[in-house]
């Protein structure tokens, strides 16, 4: 798949340069992130997404899965592995692209054969122009899906064909990733048993159950990042029983805690539209 390269603002069209405003922001549905901001402490963090990470001027270095340290401007990390990463500027932009919502052999090529460095000019260049043309729109919306592909990545990415039981199941999670939704409870909605939905969850998805309804609830916490409000109240509200649960789990995926997580992202701007399930604020 060929990414189109769009003229933008001219602080972009070379390699290395920056996007003229560097503002904290985050566009966010069921299916993509974008995020620009504060990257925190080198930890371990574990997304289960494909997660891109763009330098907006200067490399950042990226260990995977306790590989040694290398620097880069463009890295791709697969679903489910562990990585660290550290910016060698005040922000980094991150965009992840859900696992079950594309196929995998069927995605750009720095995409699916991504682990770690990426060492492609254009990629660099057109995705740095993508972010600009975000910054530089007057509502900084897109409507589907689909637009937000066509802009970073050339055209809509292939959506992945799941098994008809197993694609209401995701519907259901994603639309209320915060429900204490259980195996059997998706198993009885599926006319199957536990071990068949099970195994064939992992078939259809390409990862169990369990680590994806983890996953989703840790994903659903990004909708609350700029809310005012107490840690433990938030923790119920994700469906998380406790606080000490909810650090340790955000901990284990975004390798920062909760509290550093809000605390980074006082001044962030967030558009995009929540899952009806998720937060009760709303934000345009």
């Amino acid at each position: 798949m060929h990414i189109e390269l769009e003229s933008s603002a001219s602080t972009i069209a070379v390699r290395g340069s920056a996007p003229a405003r560097q503002e904290p922001l985050m566009w966010l549905n069921a299916d993509r992130v974008l995020y620009v901001g504060l990257l925190g402490e080198p930890s371990v963090r574990t997304f289960g997404a494909y997660s891109i990470y763009v330098s907006l001027s200067k490399p950042h270095r990226i260990s995977v899965a306790g590989g040694a340290w290398e620097e880069a401007e463009v890295s791709v990390i697969p679903p489910y592995v562990p990585h660290r990463i550290a910016s060698g500027e005040r922000m980094i932009c991150n965009i992840l692209i859900e696992a079950d919502s594309v196929e995998s052999k069927r995605l750009p090529i720095f995409i699916a054969q991504g682990r770690g460095l990426v060492f492609d000019d254009e990629v660099l260049r057109a995705l740095r122009a993508a972010l600009e043309r975000f910054r530089c729109s007057s509502t900084r919306q897109f409507p589907q899906t689909a637009d937000f592909d066509r802009s970073f990545f050339g055209d809509a990415l292939p959506p992945r064909a799941i098994d008809r039981r197993i694609r209401a199941t995701l519907a259901r999670i994603k639309d209320d990733p915060n429900s204490h939704t259980s195996a059997q409870d998706c198993a009885d909605a599926s006319h199957l048993s536990v071990s068949r939905f099970l195994h064939l969850f992992k078939a259809e998805v390409g990862t169990p159950f369990r680590s994806f309804r983890t996953w989703q609830r840790a994903r659903s916490v990004l909708y609350y990042v700029t809310q005012n409000a107490n840690l433990a109240n938030i923790a119920l509200d994700v469906g998380y029983p406790d606080s000490t649960h909810f650090s340790h789990s955000i901990r284990q995926v975004y390798g920062l805690t909760p509290k550093s997580i809000f605390a980074g992202s006082r001044r962030l701007e967030l558009y995009g539209r929540a899952a009806a399930g998720s937060p009760r604020y709303q934000f345009a």
